[in-house]
């Protein structure tokens, strides 16, 4: 089972930080590349414990919908999202937040399995893991972006 770690440091609260990577829009805006929409379940906002939210992207030419379940949530520390439904065989998406010093540093750890045995692992290998990698790093790096903007406030309006 492929896991891929990404860590990212930001110039902004922790609270910002953690509420950013929870929210919804953010997410779309973060995978616009693949068209991501949030068509089921929590659908704008920010996602928290218990909550639901169906995916619709366009990954490898093909549209598909995904629906993972937030199964943790301490907040400003940590949440959980595993997958419900989709084109993996699971996966488990865990983010883990941190401050120090004016920096909070996003971890996030990413256990995927494809379908398809030994089929799927080898994908997994060849091309799933490096994708993922760089798709995950994109949307870090799109919430580094508007962390350390004001755009932030458009997303976190309180």
């Amino acid at each position: 089972m492929p896991i891929i770690c990404l860590t990212t440091t930001i110039e902004a609260p922790l609270e910002r930080v953690f509420d950013l990577c929870r929210s919804v829009e953010v997410h779309m805006r973060s995978t616009a590349q693949t068209n991501e929409l949030a068509v089921n379940g929590t659908k704008t906002g920010l996602l928290n414990l218990h909550d639901d939210v169906t995916w619709e992207a366009t990954h490898f030419g093909v549209r598909q919908q995904l629906t993972s379940h937030i199964t943790a949530c301490e907040p400003y520390q940590f949440f959980q999202d595993k997958m419900v439904s989709g084109a993996f065989q699971s996966f488990t998406h865990d983010h883990h937040f941190f401050y120090q010093d004016g920096i909070s540093t996003v971890e996030d750890k990413f256990k995927f399995e494809s379908p398809f045995g030994p089929i799927g692992t080898v994908f997994d290998n060849l091309v799933l893991t490096e994708y993922m990698h760089a798709f995950l790093k994109h949307r870090l790096d799109v919430i580094k972006l508007i962390a350390e903007s004001d755009e932030w406030k458009k997303y976190l309006a309180k």
